[in-house]
C-alpha cells in the first residue's frame, strides 16, 4: 500500500526586517559639546593683573562720577534711590525749608560735652541735677525733630499729588523714610547736596 503524504504548502518567505534605527540623544550634538567644553574650561584671561587693573580702573572711574553726582545732582550717575524727578522735588522741598532735625544732632553732641564736663565736679548736686534736665532736653528736641518731619512729610506729599498725580507718586515706593532721612541730617552733610537756597520752594 502506497502511503501518500500530503505535501505541505510551502511556507511564505518571511520579508527581511530591516534593522531599527534608534533616534535618540545618545550622543551629545556638536554644539552641545562645545557647550560642556565652555563650562568645564572656562575662558580667562591671559594677562590677569591687566585684567585686575582694567576692572579696578572702571569701578574708580564709576565711583568717581557717582560722587561728582552727588555734589552736581547729575542723576544720570545718582544712586538709584536717588533718581527721578519724583526724588528731586523731595530733596529740593526740604533743602529749601529749615527743618528741626537739622539742630538735633549738633544739639545733643553739645548737651552731652555739657553733662560730661560738669560731671566732673564733686562734692555737688548740681551735676547730676543737670544731665537730667539735659537729658529732658535732648528728648524734646528729638520729639519735636520727628513731629517737624512728619509735618514736611504731608506737605511734601501733597505738592507731589498735586504736580505727578497720586497713582505715580505711590509707584515711586514709599517717600516717608526719604524725607525723614534728610530733615534728620544737616544741610551740609546732605547727600544729594543741596541744589537750592533756603526758601527757594520748587513750583
Amino acid at each position: 500500500m502506497k502511503l501518500f503524504k500530503k505535501d505541505r504548502a510551502p511556507s511564505q518567505a518571511e520579508a527581511p526586517v530591516e534593522p531599527v534605527k534608534t533616534v535618540g540623544k545618545g550622543r551629545a550634538t556638536p554644539k552641545r559639546k562645545d557647550a560642556q567644553a565652555r563650562r568645564l574650561h572656562p575662558i580667562v584671561p591671559v594677562d590677569r593683573k591687566a585684567a585686575r587693573r582694567e576692572a579696578r580702573a572702571k569701578r574708580d572711574e564709576a565711583w568717581e562720577r557717582q560722587r561728582r553726582a552727588m555734589i552736581t545732582g547729575d542723576e544720570r550717575y545718582l544712586p538709584a534711590r536717588d533718581k527721578g524727578p519724583i526724588r528731586r522735588y523731595i530733596r529740593n522741598y526740604i533743602d529749601a525749608r529749615y527743618s528741626i532735625g537739622e539742630l538735633f544732632m549738633p544739639s545733643a553732641i553739645l548737651l552731652l560735652l555739657i553733662t560730661v564736663g560738669f560731671s566732673a565736679i564733686r562734692g555737688s548736686q548740681a551735676p547730676n541735677l543737670l544731665a537730667f534736665y539735659i537729658m529732658v532736653g535732648i528728648y524734646l528736641l528729638f520729639f519735636a525733630a520727628i513731629f517737624d518731619a512728619l509735618v514736611c512729610w504731608r506737605l511734601v506729599r501733597r505738592r507731589l499729588y498735586a504736580k505727578f498725580g497720586e497713582e505715580k507718586v505711590r509707584d515711586g515706593g514709599v517717600i516717608i523714610w526719604y524725607v525723614f532721612s534728610r530733615c534728620m541730617n544737616l544741610r551740609r552733610w546732605r547727600q544729594p547736596a543741596p541744589q537750592v537756597a533756603r526758601r527757594e520752594y520748587p513750583s
